[in-house]
């Protein structure tokens, strides 16, 4: 039994004065394109390795605590809840002072990215550099010496060591801003408040939070010296250690301090990775 030429052609192709035609509408129903492939924001190991670290590390300073011979002296040092008060005080010199630095810097670093203050950046950023440069300890002296001693000579020697990162990292992402894009904001219409909160501000998150993520690592390690203007914090415990040559009170504080570093490091890195607009993203 012999077929003819229509019953050996595939579906969706015919033949009109002896010429093969297709079908367009079959033929894309026949090959579908790919599915997009969506990046995973957050791996299981950035979720678990670091504070699995960072439990194994304080779980081995309390069973070392547990068996260690403490003389009255560190016995009165870390008695009647003066480690978590001083973690707590610490806590709160953190939280505060970066809240400071970021109502602080990033306005300011818009402010100076418009073109009617652009002429003012180079002496914000001189005076940002001063604040940076001087040691902390001296910076907190002279506060002492200004306002007296207390948590808010210690909030603000904290606020303007931390303030540059943030601030150099806002004008920097700012100014890497594709200028196509922004004029074609403009050509559709939209506002210069517009053009800041939709398209500018967006593309500049990455590079302004990496200047957070610095601002608060510093700050974590810069509230260690507002035990010198009587600001408490885990410094009590380093500086009363030292003083004192007790190695267990020192090595607690250290460790603490350590550790609320590492911590606030890490809940930055996600921050980082999950304020990240997704259409920067790779492979999304």
């Amino acid at each position: 039994m012999t077929t003819s030429p229509e019953q050996e052609r595939p579906e969706g192709e015919h033949e009109v004065k002896g010429l093969a035609f297709r079908d367009e509408g079959e033929a894309e129903q026949e090959a579908p394109p790919p599915p997009a492939v969506t990046a995973r924001r957050v791996t299981w190991q950035q979720l678990t390795v670091l504070p699995a670290l960072l439990v194994a590390l304080l779980l081995a300073t309390w069973l070392w605590f547990a068996q260690a011979d403490l003389d009255p002296i560190s016995e009165n040092a870390l008695s009647d809840g003066q480690v978590s008060k001083a973690l707590w005080q610490h806590v709160e010199l953190t939280v505060i002072s970066t809240f400071f630095v970021l109502i602080i810097a990033i306005p300011l670093g818009v402010l100076l990215t418009r073109k009617a203050f652009r002429k003012a950046t180079p002496v914000a950023m001189a005076v940002a550099n001063m604040g940076q440069a001087t040691p902390a300890i001296g910076l907190l002296a002279l506060l002492v010496i200004w306002l007296g001693t207390g948590t808010k000579a210690a909030l603000i020697g904290i606020t303007v060591y931390a303030v540059l990162p943030v601030l150099a990292n806002t004008i920097a992402g700012l100014k890497a801003n594709d200028p196509t894009l922004l004029e074609a904001a403009r050509g559709i219409g939209m506002s210069p408040l517009g053009v800041l909160s939709r398209v500018e501000m967006p593309l500049a998150v990455p590079l302004i939070l990496a200047g957070v993520r610095t601002a608060l690592v510093l700050n974590v390690g810069t509230a260690t010296l507002a035990t010198f203007g009587g600001g408490g914090g885990l410094g009590v415990l380093i500086t009363t250690g030292i003083t004192t040559q007790r190695m267990p009170v020192l090595v607690l504080g250290s460790i603490l301090t350590v550790s609320l570093a590492l911590l606030v490091d890490w809940l930055a890195s996600l921050a980082e990775l999950l304020l990240r607009p997704r259409g920067l993203e790779v492979g999304t």
